[in-house]
């Protein structure tokens, strides 16, 4: 089909989210990007118009602006990119899904439980296709991961274990020059829980992407790591999965050294498999009763989720780019699907979506709730959200 037609809302510089998603939707030219909301600043916005390649007469000062125009062109957007602050999330994927647009959208999906429910109801409503920016999740391995967990290669689960280190708050940022323009540091902005919003979520959605459990109860310690930091920089978990297993997610932005560093391990009955960040295209299999296993991006016995997410031919590298442009060829699916009336390819559905955004806002609500306890056992809230 024509590639789609989409907008972007946020993504001028110095952002460094907003191009990584542009370069994503352009990979597969299922998507054209023909206008956007870029800044509030007209200099920042005519800037990123020019390196997005969108003509000035489609360069907004506002997404609803952008919404109300393009909606009255015959070749206006069909779906909009919103990589803005947090708390601006509610208020741009509701513009955008009354208007009838699919929507990508960076996580965490809101900054509470009650807004991220307005939007389910929203997209439910409308029927519209969201996915979620969880880009991990769009590497060939842990799709291999899910699919060796899926067909039981591990047994019951008994345990999960996920970690995420930055250093990107390692020092007191807070006194450099840019810090009144660094909105994580605001948690009006950034939310109740920084760490969990920014990089915590991302751990979950691993762990239970790849177990296809959701988190059912925690006990949570958060806090910060830097002296007198306002915003948390710093969440240790622990919890359990619907089936039983135990889980302990750690994670932080002030590990001083640390270079984006993320590892999830899960242990069954037969044995365990561990994925390391820094050696994506690699998955270990270790059974209880045989040799450990190195399964490797590009391998043809791969399960075809695995398969499908790959880029290169066997021995060539990938990254974070194919990652993310992994989630908007599931995105341009899903809408495919959506037009037509039919059901969507099954491969395209494991990109994480509303269900997924839930999930991700009532775990940091919880993690408050038991921190706020001290540590206390916490449930979370049950119903739509529970990701499989």
């Amino acid at each position: 089909m024509a590639p789609i037609r989409l907008g972007f809302i946020g993504g001028a510089a110095p952002a460094m989210i907003g191009p990584v998603h542009r370069r994503a939707a352009l990979f597969d030219g299922r998507f054209a990007v023909v206008a956007g909301a870029f800044s509030r600043d007209p200099s920042k916005a005519g800037d990123a118009a020019a390196e997005y390649g969108v003509v000035p007469g489609r360069s907004y000062a506002s997404p609803e602006e952008m919404i109300a125009a393009e909606a009255s062109r015959p070749d206006g957007i069909q779906a909009v990119s919103i990589v803005t602050p947090n708390d601006s999330h509610l208020r741009y994927v509701l513009a955008a899904v009354t208007a009838g647009l699919d929507v990508m959208v960076e996580k965490p999906l809101a900054n509470s439980a009650a807004e991220a429910e307005a939007i389910a109801r929203a997209v439910a409503a409308r029927g519209t296709v969201l996915c979620l920016a969880h880009a991990y999740s769009g590497y060939p391995m842990i799709r291999e991961a899910r699919a060796q967990v899926a067909a039981g290669a591990l047994g019951p689960l008994r345990m999960v274990q996920v970690e995420y280190f930055g250093a990107g708050l390692a020092t007191h940022v807070e006194t450099q020059p840019d810090a009144p323009r660094r909105w994580r540091l605001d948690p009006a902005a950034s939310g109740p829980s920084l760490v969990l919003g920014d990089i915590g979520t991302h751990a979950h959605h691993l762990a239970c992407y790849v177990a296809g459990e959701p988190v059912t109860r925690l006990s949570a310690e958060l806090g910060s790591l830097q002296p007198g930091r306002v915003v948390q920089d710093y969440a240790q978990l622990r919890f359990r999965l619907r089936g039983g297993a135990r889980g302990t997610l750690t994670a932080t932005q002030a590990g001083a050294g640390a270079e984006n560093h993320i590892l999830l391990r899960v242990w069954g009955e037969r044995g365990h498999l561990e994925w390391r960040h820094d050696r994506h295209g690699e998955l270990r299999l270790a059974p209880l009763d045989g040799f450990p296993l190195a399964l490797t991006r590009g391998h043809p016995l791969l399960s075809p989720a695995a398969a499908r997410a790959g880029r290169q031919r066997r021995g060539h590298p990938e990254g974070l780019h194919e990652a993310f442009a992994n989630l908007y060829l599931d995105f341009a699916a899903l809408i495919a699907a959506r037009r037509d009336g039919v059901a969507p390819d099954p491969l395209a559905v494991l990109a994480p979506g509303v269900a997924e955004g839930l999930a991700g806002v009532r775990l940091i609500a919880a993690a408050l709730e038991s921190e706020a306890q001290c540590g206390a056992w916490v449930a979370l809230q049950e119903g739509e959200g529970q990701p499989l």
